[in-house]
């Protein structure tokens, strides 16, 4: 997790002093600096007339209203006077405007959907009637305040219903507002500021990614070892072996976003195993893990084993088990790794798991959802680099293609979501949105690729970025970027050889790369520094003389042709100025 500061600004139709509150008083992560826009000039704010907006942009921006002062017409209905429904939405649409307008004043915008005092029954049987119900009106309008945003890549609608749920009797404070013009209890603001910062969170690329489970009473009930598997509390007629079903489901769900999911367990590994692929009512098979520590050594240690393994971060790590001396061990000995307090009562498992407010992303692509069976793949590929004897030969036996083509609009999503959370191989580890790469792309001398890697054990997917920045006969490596799946197998060396040939063939005279250092990106250095480019030390810079070729790795198949087409179009025009 990224321990920065961040700049955020609350622009609202209330009073936020106690959110504000809330917000920078929270040990959750990441830490903010909070400004609130004047009360009372919420339009002027979003229409940048407030001084506020006037000063370097924000890193993000909260934007909470109340439907009724956003919405005229909806303060009608409120007075149960017959609504024009046509007329709502276009205000909704409206208002809509407004946000896109400001979205370029904050990196990251977020939008609470809009609610009522549950205390107000409207029209009670009638209430959610989409034409005249109170209650039916709202989630029109928040339907279309979602569906008018969905589009904007720095834009995120948070669902405020959920905070007044948590908080119950204690949701709307009368006192609060006639006293101060505040609309929510406390209990709405603390459930926010978790939410909120969640957000920012996964935002930053700092989500969870990985969980690992222990076994005995945490994925099932009983001890295997003792009980034998036909034993295990596990479905069946039983209120307890129900729940460990539901608590596997809910595992499974989260693999299904894309959360991996790993077992560190004290067992005789065979033992588990046989009773995962065996037991009936199991929903987790061993197929569902991306790897495990099934043995009798320290958990600790068998954590960090396979974080290391899995090319992950401890910092993306969640850490469950029943047993509350385990958890303070792992607590102590790897306090980046989030370990939960986990409930006695078993049936609690599944809700206690799907309110870790830790795995929250901006986008889930298709590849994040076959991330289990990519690593899957992975051990396949380990497995056979210990049968064959040299790396070449290994590298050979996979039969890689690397394909690298110009981005284009269809892998944006993705480009961006890969560009902002790789950290070591990663060459500036710069982090940008989509807006603001596609406008650092506009200019003609700048040029960004994508390159898809596959082998014989299947698609590995969009695993890596490589940039150029072109002045006069000089090219400089911006991003140079190759997610942890695939380091190691040369598609380095295949991308950096792809943009040198681009640079050559476009007529360049020399290409650069600066190296900017950080706490994780030693093995991009690493690699720059075996690469046979000159490096100058002073000024972490990597330089190669484009009157020479690079060579292309000899085990990878390359597929390029679209990256050449266009180095001929940009000799073709001459150099840029």
């Amino acid at each position: 997790m990224p321990n920065q500061n961040l700049q955020l600004l609350l622009v609202s139709d209330f009073t936020t002093d106690i959110l504000r509150g809330y917000l920078s008083n929270s040990d959750q992560t990441p830490q903010v600096t909070v400004d609130s826009a004047p009360y009372g000039q919420f339009f002027q704010t979003l229409a940048g007339e407030t001084e506020e907006l006037k000063q370097p942009r924000y890193d993000a921006a909260v934007v909470w209203t109340q439907p009724a002062s956003v919405i005229a017409s909806f303060k009608l209905v409120l007075s149960f006077k017959p609504p024009s429904i046509d007329q709502i939405i276009d205000e909704v649409d409206q208002f809509c405007s407004l946000l896109l307008q400001f979205q370029d004043s904050a990196g990251t915008l977020l939008v609470p959907t809009w609610v009522i005092p549950t205390h107000f029954r409207g029209y009670g049987m009638l209430d959610m009637d989409s034409e005249l119900g109170i209650a039916g009106i709202l989630m029109r309008m928040n339907l279309r305040l979602s569906e008018n945003l969905k589009d904007a890549s720095n834009i995120y609608v948070l669902n405020t219903q959920k905070w007044i749920e948590a908080a119950g009797a204690e949701a709307f404070n009368e006192k609060l507002w006639y006293l101060g013009k505040v609309p929510f209890g406390n209990p709405v603001f603390k459930s926010a500021t978790a939410d909120i910062k969640s957000a920012l969170s996964g935002v930053l690329g700092a989500a969870r990614k990985l969980v690992i489970v222990d076994l005995d009473d945490t994925l099932w009930g009983g001890i295997v070892g003792d009980d034998g598997w036909r034993n295990l509390k596990l479905g069946g007629h039983d209120a307890v072996g129900e729940a460990f079903v539901d608590f596997q489901q809910a595992l499974k769900s989260l693999a299904n976003r894309g959360i991996l999911l790993g077992i560190v367990s004290k067992n005789t590994e065979a033992v588990a195993l046989e009773a995962m692929q065996s037991h009936p009512e199991m929903v987790l098979k061993q197929e569902d893990f991306a790897g495990w520590r099934i043995n009798w050594n320290d958990k600790a240690q068998n954590i960090l084993e396979l974080v290391s393994d899995l090319s992950l971060g401890l910092q993306s790590t969640v850490f469950i088990d029943d047993n509350p001396v385990e958890r303070a061990r792992v607590r102590d000995a790897l306090p980046e790794v989030l370990v939960p307090e986990w409930p006695e009562n078993k049936m609690q498992y599944c809700s206690t798991l799907l309110g870790l407010p830790c795995f929250d992303t901006p986008s889930i692509s298709q590849e994040d959802r076959e991330r289990t069976n990519l690593y899957t793949a992975e051990r396949e590929r380990k497995s056979l680099k210990k049968a064959v004897g040299s790396v070449d030969d290994w590298l050979k036996s996979l039969q890689i293609n690397v394909s690298i083509t110009e981005l284009n609009e269809a892998d944006l999503q993705r480009t961006v979501q890969l560009l902002n959370k790789t950290n070591q191989m990663n060459l500036s580890t710069r982090r940008l949105t989509e807006s603001e790469l596609l406008g650092w792309l506009q200019p003609e001398d700048r040029k960004m690729w994508i390159c898809r890697v596959s082998d014989k054990f299947g698609e590995s997917g969009l695993t890596g970025i490589v940039s150029l920045e072109m002045n006069g006969k000089s090219a400089r490596v911006v991003d140079f970027i190759l997610s942890c799946r695939v380091m190691g197998r040369k598609v380095e060396e295949a991308l950096l050889h792809t943009v040198i040939d681009y640079a050559r063939s476009a007529g360049m005279g020399e290409l650069c790369a600066v190296y900017i250092p950080t706490a994780k990106n030693q093995p991009c250095f690493d690699f720059w520094r075996r690469s046979g480019l000159l490096f100058d030390e002073r000024q972490n810079t990597f330089t190669w003389r484009l009157d020479e070729p690079y060579p292309a790795p000899a085990a990878i198949a390359l597929d390029c042709d679209t990256v050449f087409n266009s180095a001929e179009d940009a000799a073709a025009s001459g150099p840029v100025q």
